[in-house]
């Protein structure tokens, strides 16, 4: 287990040395940000808790050849400040990096508190690329990356303070834009992404018990996504796909999937999606939540199982 939010700390803090033109802004969400803050006082902002404000702060900036990364909770970045972050940042395609927590049914914090619409909103603004993480050594790896993208990028994780880390230091190679096979299979793929990566991998796990051959795909980057890895996964695991993901079930990770599929003409044997249903997900452990709402573990092995006895 490793907390994200130190990887981002500590990742921007020594990107900090190389970069002298990169702030680091906060709508009074900090507290992982005092290695930068401590170190590079003249380029850390906090802003209160003012999202819309922080975000335009940070286009200004941008437009004066800085790189800016706003750091705070996803619920408020990407739909209070929704208009800024299309208009301010987007717009003029500017390298503003926004990087947030509590992504999903994460934190217990009851439904104002989770970011459950937030790839639907992101994925639809020009220029913007997006990203869903579960493994925290993921996380640096992919700023790090993005401090040479021209444009913004959305970088989405669950609260970030105790994660389960997924992949072992080189395993795979982390490249935006590309999926991440993480566990090989032949009898059906399930594409996830964030938090539920980890679910996944147990239910193919699970599954292999059984004899089943399950494809794990961890979909990080969902704008751009991988076309090419969909098209692989269909012809090589029979046509047989799930979507697993801690968003709502539609305008999410499922949806950019069934667009490649019919836009490609792709032909698949069976197609099931899980995700939040249209409700307000009330108060409960992430875990929880996910059994309630439907795509939780069980509900993962029962859909795999579905797809594989497909005709």
């Amino acid at each position: 287990m490793l907390s994200a939010r130190s990887v981002i700390g500590t990742t921007l803090a020594e990107l900090g040395e190389d970069y002298d033109n990169l702030w680091v802004l906060t709508p009074d969400i900090g507290a992982t940000l005092v290695e930068f803050r401590d170190k590079y006082p003249e380029r850390f902002v906090d802003v209160g808790l003012a999202e819309q404000a922080c975000v335009g702060v940070a286009a200004g900036l941008a437009y004066d050849g800085n790189i800016p990364v706003v750091s705070g909770m996803l619920p408020f970045l990407s739909m209070r400040a929704l208009e800024q972050v299309r208009s301010d940042v987007c717009y003029p395609n500017l390298p503003v990096k926004i990087i947030g927590t509590h992504g999903g049914l994460v934190g217990n914090g009851g439904s104002t508190h989770y970011a459950v619409e937030d790839l639907a909103l992101m994925c639809a603004l020009t220029n913007m690329t997006v990203t869903s993480i579960g493994d925290p050594l993921m996380v640096g790896e992919v700023i790090r990356q993005s401090m040479t993208m021209q444009g913004p990028i959305y970088i989405r994780l669950a609260v970030g303070k105790k994660d389960k880390v997924l992949y072992e230091p080189g395993e795979h190679e982390i490249r935006i834009g590309k999926g991440i096979i993480a566990r090989q299979g032949t009898d059906a793929t399930i594409f996830t992404h964030g938090t539920v990566v980890a679910q996944a991998l147990d239910a193919a796990a699970e599954l292999a018990k059984d004899g089943h051959s399950v494809r794990v795909v961890d979909m990080f980057t969902l704008k751009p996504i991988d076309e090419e890895l969909i098209a692989q996964c269909a012809a090589e695991t029979g046509g047989r796909f799930v979507i697993v993901e801690d968003h709502l079930a539609y305008g999410g990770l499922a949806s950019r999937v069934a667009d490649v599929v019919a836009d490609r003409g792709i032909h698949l044997t069976a197609f099931e999606r899980l995700g939040i249903p249209q409700v307000y997900a009330g108060f409960g452990e992430d875990e929880e939540l996910r059994d309630k709402h439907g795509y939780g573990l069980a509900a993962t092995i029962a859909a795999t199982q579905r797809v594989i006895a497909a005709a």
